[in-house]
């Protein structure tokens, strides 16, 4: 799958936000090793801390659903879905996409003109995992 092809889908998943508060629209399209593609986006609260990132949606689905083999993410976003600029992970998606890939994982952005691809290495270098715990 080349990256446009799931750029395209992080963006209509983009569509489905539901970011009332701070009108900040995320979409994710997440790969798996089976080509399948789960999408997601990021779903606000009036209580703040109950909302849910778009990768992470997109996550819990495959999850939830029996697939943990991913290959790569693209994630888009921008103030009312307009894409000017990349949306990277925050630091909690991050994390989840330490807990279930491998460094080389891929991490795809678009700023609405170029694609920039990331490896989870460079995006997270020095990430805490199950190795880390006694």
């Amino acid at each position: 799958m080349n990256s446009k092809k799931l750029i395209d889908e992080a963006i209509k998943a983009m569509e489905n936000s539901y970011s009332p508060y701070s009108r900040f629209k995320v979409g994710a399209a997440l790969l798996c090793g089976n080509g399948r593609i789960y999408s997601g986006c990021n779903i606000e609260n009036a209580a703040f801390p109950a909302g849910i990132c778009a990768e992470r949606t997109a996550f819990f689905k495959a999850v939830s659903e029996g697939n943990t083999d991913f290959k790569a993410i693209a994630v888009v976003g921008g103030n009312s879905g307009n894409i000017k600029s990349f949306c990277y992970p925050c630091g909690i998606c991050r994390q989840v996409f330490s807990e279930f890939c491998g460094s080389d994982f891929k991490i795809i952005l678009f700023d609405g003109e170029s694609i920039k691809e990331l490896s989870l290495k460079e995006l997270l270098p020095f990430g805490f995992g199950s190795e880390n715990l006694c």
